[in-house]
């Protein structure tokens, strides 16, 4: 069993947790994820690892409440207890040998993008960030992406924070006023990776995307997470997560990423109805 330490409300539906596991923050590096289950006959779901702490034994997860198990996740209050708590998962983001990169995240894919910035600091690289939200209280990481970010730019839809825009609109405006990249990594929704993967394709930029968006199972086993990259079949969970964004087709993963909605909208409504019940 796994001790929730600490519980964080980052904005109305996304949460941080800090989840005793010495063996998962001993081994635990940017990029990879953890595969949790809140009770004994819960589902199992992936998790991207947003932090560690080696010394102290504690993992990060940043999740937002958006299916059955995430909303039973987000239940469960400081000294709870989690029945399963896997990993480190995945191949580690590859951090070695740039000097100069540009981290993107978009949404909730910022508590994946964060630790990903992170580690390249802590490499020596010059880091530029760019967030996008769609509005003011939608944002999270701000501090965190501050403090390990050479120069950070926070973009929104609405304009109520930051510059009114979207994340392709900054990147492409830093190209062309001469920043040079020695790679570009975005994390967040696919459409968003789709069209950073465009706008730096046009400009010969190296380019990383986290297709973490469309895990389901975390072993390889269910398929779901199946993308087509260049002429290769890989599968996000054990191939990845990240992967080229000049090869990856973004419409197939798109196509597949919907596949289960239906049933993910009927399950939440399940739950919904449940801990309504609970609460009477």
């Amino acid at each position: 069993m796994y001790k929730i330490e600490k519980k964080e409300n980052l904005n109305p539906t996304v949460t941080r947790m800090v989840v005793q596991a010495p063996f998962v923050a001993k081994r635990a590096k940017a990029g990879q994820f953890i595969i949790l289950r809140v009770r004994e006959q819960g589902e199992r779901i992936p998790l991207t690892i947003a932090d560690s702490d080696p010394e102290k034994g504690t993992v990060t997860i940043i999740f937002q409440v958006v299916g059955q198990t995430t909303m039973l996740l987000n239940e469960m209050k400081e000294g709870d207890l989690l029945q399963d708590f896997v990993g480190p998962l995945g191949k580690p983001s590859a951090i070695d040998g740039n000097k100069k990169v540009c981290v993107i995240g978009g949404g909730v894919g910022c508590a994946i993008a964060y630790p990903t910035a992170k580690a390249f600091h802590e490499a020596g690289a010059d880091v530029t960030t760019i967030v996008g939200f769609r509005n003011k209280d939608l944002v999270i990481l701000e501090k965190e992406f501050t403090d390990v970010s050479d120069a950070y730019y926070l973009m929104s839809d609405d304009g109520s924070v930051g510059e009114k825009g979207l994340v392709t609109n900054k990147l492409e405006d830093l190209i062309q006023k001469g920043e040079k990249f020695d790679e570009v990594i975005a994390i967040g929704p696919v459409i968003m990776m789709k069209f950073v993967s465009l706008t730096t394709k046009k400009y010969g930029i190296p380019t990383t995307v986290s297709m973490n968006p469309i895990m389901i199972d975390g072993t390889g086993m269910c398929g779901g997470c199946r993308l087509k990259v260049g002429n290769e079949i890989k599968f996000a969970c054990v191939d990845g997560p990240d992967f080229d964004g000049h090869l990856v087709d973004f419409d197939e993963a798109m196509s597949r990423n919907t596949a289960y909605k239906d049933f993910e909208t009927h399950k939440r409504e399940e739950t919904c109805n449940l801990l309504t019940k609970e609460v009477q």
